[in-house]
């Protein structure tokens, strides 16, 4: 789904139980029926929207000072994100959050009006804020005075009300990180993300994803400093013992350290469990491609230790599980027409260059080119 469509999807949504929800979390002020204040707030209920601001206006100027003013700011957020002023929303926002700093609805409407207009970095400000209100509640002991027993059934309850608005900002967030065209920016979002969602398969993905994109951001530094504290406190990592492989691989350095890690991917790939979250076949294909790039930087690891004949044995069992995905399975054959080069067995070189070029990547070019070697080349002169 395009993000465009996806916050269509999820802002229908929002309209639909943004109502119920209002001001679930943060202070309750108490309006006492039939005073100004509620004769003021049921006006601007009823108003048209041209007169709207008018009574809002109004309404504050009556009650400079105390709880009234949150009120008052909710009104103002409201009307401001209606009519797609975004600025002021964002200015009425923060002053609702001086007064009312655990104020969920607050941070649902900011985190819209940040996804509204396409502030990606307004929006991980709020989308902070508001799971940050969430841990504080789901940690918050039972108010002076109510019962201890129940209250647990209380913020349970109050949890499930708010469940829709706690799915809308995980997933904009994740779109937005995942979205980002700016690989530094991206890597950013993303551990941030994880941070927020931490023991979550989508946080763990994410730190994986980071990684990545700090490589693609030709940050190694970053990338390698990441994947190794996640590895440090979860060994087992696939995602991240296949990238470090991969990397020191390509690089030439560590090839030890990058043997054991492929090795051990390898292994994992063929113990580890499918998570609910999976459908079958989408694990197939994970795991598939999970193996296959390990056993690829294994091919790899041998080439760097000039160890041929492994090399065409690991790539040649990595072929069939990257043909998914055109760059790794491109990469995978070009790597294996070297080693079969080294092995001056150029026929089965030939093939393996040929199947680097049909596919579109960036070997395309690089294979191209070997082939034009190996065919203008002078055969060996015979003893």
């Amino acid at each position: 789904m395009s993000r465009l469509r996806f916050f269509a999807a999820l802002l229908l949504l929002l309209a639909m139980f943004a109502p119920a929800s209002r001001a679930q979390l943060g202070k309750l002020v108490p309006i006492t029926a039939g005073s100004d204040v509620d004769h003021a707030l049921t006006a601007i209920a009823n108003a048209d929207p041209a007169q709207k601001l008018q009574l809002i206006d109004e309404l504050s100027k009556a009650n400079p000072e105390g709880d009234v003013q949150i009120l008052v700011d909710e009104q103002y957020v409201n009307y401001f994100l209606n009519a797609k002023q975004y600025d002021k929303t964002f200015e009425y926002g923060d002053k609702l959050f001086a007064l009312d700093p655990d104020n969920y609805n607050n941070a649902v409407n900011m985190v819209r009006a940040a996804n509204e207009s396409g502030d990606s970095d307004r929006l991980y400000k709020y989308g902070e804020k508001a799971t940050s209100i969430i841990a504080r509640y789901k940690d918050a002991p039972a108010p002076e005075g109510s019962d201890a027993e129940s209250w647990p059934r209380t913020k349970a309850s109050k949890l499930a009300a708010l469940k829709d608005t706690i799915d809308y900002v995980q997933r904009s967030l994740e779109s937005a990180a995942y979205n980002a065209k700016d690989p530094a920016k991206k890597a950013d979002y993303l551990q941030r993300f994880a941070k927020m969602y931490p023991d979550t398969p989508d946080g763990a993905q994410a730190l994986i994803t980071a990684a990545g994109a700090y490589q693609q951001a030709g940050q190694r530094g970053k990338m390698l400093e990441l994947a190794n504290s996640v590895i440090a406190k979860d060994p087992n990592n696939i995602g991240m013992l296949l990238l470090l492989a991969d990397d020191y691989s390509e690089k030439g350095e560590q090839l030890d350290k990058a043997e054991a890690y492929a090795k051990k991917a390898v292994s994992l790939t063929e113990t580890v469990k499918k998570p609910d979250a999976y459908a079958d076949d989408q694990w197939k294909a994970q795991i598939a491609i999970q193996k296959g790039g390990a056993l690829s930087a294994l091919g790899q690891i041998n080439l760097q230790k000039k160890l041929n004949a492994p090399a065409v044995d690991n790539l040649t069992k990595a072929a069939p599980l990257l043909k998914s995905n055109a760059f790794l399975y491109a990469r995978n054959q070009y790597r294996l027409g070297f080693a079969y080069l080294n092995l001056k067995r150029n026929a089965e070189a030939k093939q393996a260059f040929t199947d680097a070029a049909s596919v579109d990547s960036p070997y395309k070019g690089p294979a191209q080119q070997k082939l034009n070697e190996i065919a203008t080349a002078k055969p060996a002169p015979h003893k």
